[in-house]
C-alpha cells in the first residue's frame, strides 16, 4: 500500500507500508518460486539492516530504502541493457525450443547452448584485457 506522505518538505513523496505477505498459491502457479521468496523474506525485518547502514553512512533510512527498491526493481532491465536484447532473445528462444521438444536431449542441448552464451559473456570478466586496444 502506498500513501502520500504528510511531509511537506518533499512534494509527493510516497509512504510505503512494509507489510509482510504470507499468501497462498497453486502448485502449478508459474510465479510460485517468486511468491515463496516474498513470503520467506517477509519474515525478516529489512529496517534492522537499513538502520545500521543509515547510522554508519549518515544516509536517511528512507533514502537507503528508495535506493534498494529502485536498484532491485530495475535490475532486470539493467541486466538486459548489459547483455543486450539480441542475446536475451537468443537465450529465451533456446529455452522455448527445448520446452517445445519436451525431451531430456533437447533440454541438455539447450543447457549446453546457454552455458556457451554465459561463457562468452564472462570473457571480459575472466580476461579484462580482451577488449582493450
Amino acid at each position: 500500500m502506498v500513501e502520500q506522505s504528510n511531509d511537506s518538505s518533499v512534494p509527493e513523496t510516497p509512504t510505503l507500508v512494509l507489510a509482510p505477505w504470507s499468501g497462498t498459491w497453486d502448485t502449478d502457479d508459474p510465479d510460485a518460486n517468486f511468491k515463496e521468496e516474498v513470503a520467506a523474506y517477509g519474515l525478516l525485518d529489512p529496517l534492522e539492516t537499513l538502520d545500521g547502514l543509515s547510522k554508519r553512512l549518515g544516509i536517511p533510512v528512507g533514502g537507503l530504502a528508495r535506493y534498494v527498491l529502485a536498484k532491485w526493481a530495475t535490475g532486470g532491465s539493467e541486466g538486459m541493457l548489459h547483455v543486450g536484447g539480441t542475446t536475451v532473445q537468443r537465450m529465451h528462444t533456446t529455452c522455448q525450443t527445448a520446452e517445445k521438444r519436451d525431451t531430456v536431449e533437447a533440454r541438455l542441448a539447450a543447457y549446453d547452448e546457454l552455458r556457451q552464451i554465459v561463457d562468452w559473456l564472462r570473457v571480459p570478466i575472466e580476461d579484462p584485457k580482451t577488449y582493450n586496444n
